[in-house]
């Protein structure tokens, strides 16, 4: 991998400074690091500070990069709001405003229905799918290519959820005449599934949910799972939890970077920013599939009414993605090249998890009570 040439590249280098050094006086003492540049980034977010995971996303790369360069190359995330609208952080980007932002994909689906890729398809690849896509099937440089054309921004993969729960709603939903007219926050392609379905769907920003909750200005929504949705206080306005959350089922957040400035950035800077990247994104996961466990215990104790989606909304919900998924691919070149490759990536890969991971799943979480 990339990044693991990259670091066996530093430490080889870090080795060969040290016998150089030897060989020098004090006065012609000069490291690699003492020749890069001090720079000094704004990172826009599409975050409130108070969702220390998903915000932490943004925190552990600016982090990371930071002790990579001893301190020589510092990215200060802010808050959303700060620098850009919590919804328009590509925007910002890509006009060269800020130099880089965290932001999720399918924020920008009116730009291009192809940027849902970089975050998630309804009823497509989980973290682990998604991870092996990018990374290791041509996902990532497909993304890369789409947004330096479209955007003049570069991409990388920077924070997971894992798969999501399906929202929280103020009264039971069992079939698909209890969706029709329902105002729900939604964003992405799972949206304008939900809008097929005949809901009322609006995209607003995650620190603009609850009011709209409170204010009946929607009926329902959706964020990301139990340690987030707590934070946000969703369960005090409505008490009907669903799972899953099938529009997404392993959404990737991104780092997205100004091209012009990526490109005036030294090698070194890029090398640490995907490594960095990278770190980000596994982290992420981790922190999310250690918390969300607990939190929907505490949920669950504060009266909280655990439901799946019946599968007569789970049925619909496919049929209509995949019938979204062809209008796309018909009108529109970027989005029917990329969908081509990832839907026979996804039939693989779905093929292979079947007898791995979901035959294990079946045996070892029989016994479990719902």
């Amino acid at each position: 991998m990339k990044r693991k040439q990259f670091l066996q590249t530093a430490i080889a280098s870090t080795i060969a400074g040290v016998g150089v050094a030897a060989c020098r006086t004090p006065s012609s003492e000069t490291t690699t690091s003492q020749a890069l540049p001090t720079i000094n980034w704004q990172m826009a977010t599409s975050w409130p500070t108070s969702l220390d995971t998903i915000f932490g996303g943004a925190q552990t790369l600016a982090d990371r990069v930071a002790a990579l360069t001893d301190g020589k190359f510092t990215i200060t995330p802010r808050a959303a709001g700060e620098l850009a609208p919590p919804l328009e952080v590509m925007n910002v980007v890509s006009q060269g405003a800020i130099p880089c932002g965290h932001s999720a994909g399918y924020y920008y689906v009116g730009k291009s229905p192809a940027t849902a890729f970089g975050t998630a398809l309804p009823f497509g690849l989980n973290a682990q799918q998604q991870n092996a896509w990018l990374y290791e099937a041509g996902g990532l440089e497909l993304l890369q290519d789409l947004y330096s054309r479209k955007f003049g921004v570069i991409q990388f993969p920077c924070g997971n959820t894992g798969v999501q729960m399906g929202g929280w709603f103020r009264k039971e939903i069992s079939t698909l005449a209890d969706l029709q007219g329902l105002k729900m926050r939604i964003p992405g392609l799972g949206g304008q599934v939900m809008g097929k379905l005949g809901v009322t769907v609006q995209n607003l920003p995650g620190g603009e949910i609850f009011q709209a909750l409170q204010t009946g200005a929607i009926d329902a929504a959706e964020w990301v799972g139990p340690y987030d949705d707590e934070k946000l206080g969703l369960h005090k306005i409505a008490e009907f939890y669903y799972y899953p959350g099938w529009w997404e089922p392993g959404p990737t957040l991104e780092l997205q970077i100004n091209l012009q400035a990526w490109e005036k950035l030294p090698i070194a800077y890029q090398e640490v920013i995907k490594t960095a990247a990278y770190e980000a994104n596994t982290t992420m996961l981790a922190r999310y599939d250690a918390r969300n466990n607990e939190a929907l215990e505490r949920l669950i104790k504060a009266g909280v009414k655990l439901r799946p989606y019946s599968e007569e909304i789970l049925a619909a919900a496919e049929k209509s993605s995949f019938e979204l998924f062809d209008e796309f691919s018909a009108k529109d070149a970027d989005f029917k090249a990329i969908f081509t490759v990832w839907k026979e990536f996804r039939d693989r890969i779905y093929t292979w998890n079947n007898i791995n991971e979901s035959s294990f799943t079946r045996h070892s979480y029989a016994k479990l009570k719902a």
